[in-house]
């Protein structure tokens, strides 16, 4: 069982003293770097039926995915001109992204039109030892996606 966290202050405290105000606690937008966009715009907008709020060929691809979230996805290029380098190897990135819905039939529904956009790898859902369901999907760039049913308090904020 969890512990109830207390709100925080809207002041922080710096290592060298003194109060400044606290960074809102939100995320604006997940930025992806990805090799190919055209197949990005293809995966994303023909496979998977969603919207561009903003899209720029070969530079980048912005859609919206929450009320006040974007995601992001930048040529690599124009990435790296901006950000700094990428790191390359093997072996899939250390972060996913999650979509969390309302029941495990709804897992299996959106792994499933993942799948059919051309998603590789996709993983069935399956119930974790957390007590939630869960598959997984990669984007043509190995960008994993997460398909979550999380029947918890925490599941249930991020729910529309």
């Amino acid at each position: 069982m969890g512990t109830i966290v207390p709100e925080p202050s809207d002041k922080a405290v710096p290592p060298s003293g003194g109060t400044l105000a606290r960074m809102d606690q939100r995320i604006s937008f997940v930025t992806l770097a990805v090799a190919d966009l055209d197949a990005t715009r293809q995966f994303y907008l023909d496979g998977l039926g969603w919207q561009a709020e903003l899209d720029v060929p070969g530079e980048v691809l912005m859609i919206r995915t929450g009320e006040h979230l974007v995601l992001s996805l930048w040529n690599e290029d124009e990435f790296e001109a901006e950000v700094g380098p990428i790191r390359r190897g093997d072996g899939v990135a250390p972060f996913t992204i999650a979509h969390n819905v309302a029941s495990p039939e709804e897992v299996d529904a959106v792994l499933a039109t993942a799948r059919a956009a051309g998603a590789d790898p996709v993983s069935d859902g399956e119930q974790r030892q957390w007590g939630g369901y869960t598959g997984y999907f990669g984007d043509p760039d190995g960008h994993r996606w997460e398909i979550a049913h999380n029947p918890g308090p925490v599941g249930q904020i991020v729910l529309p």
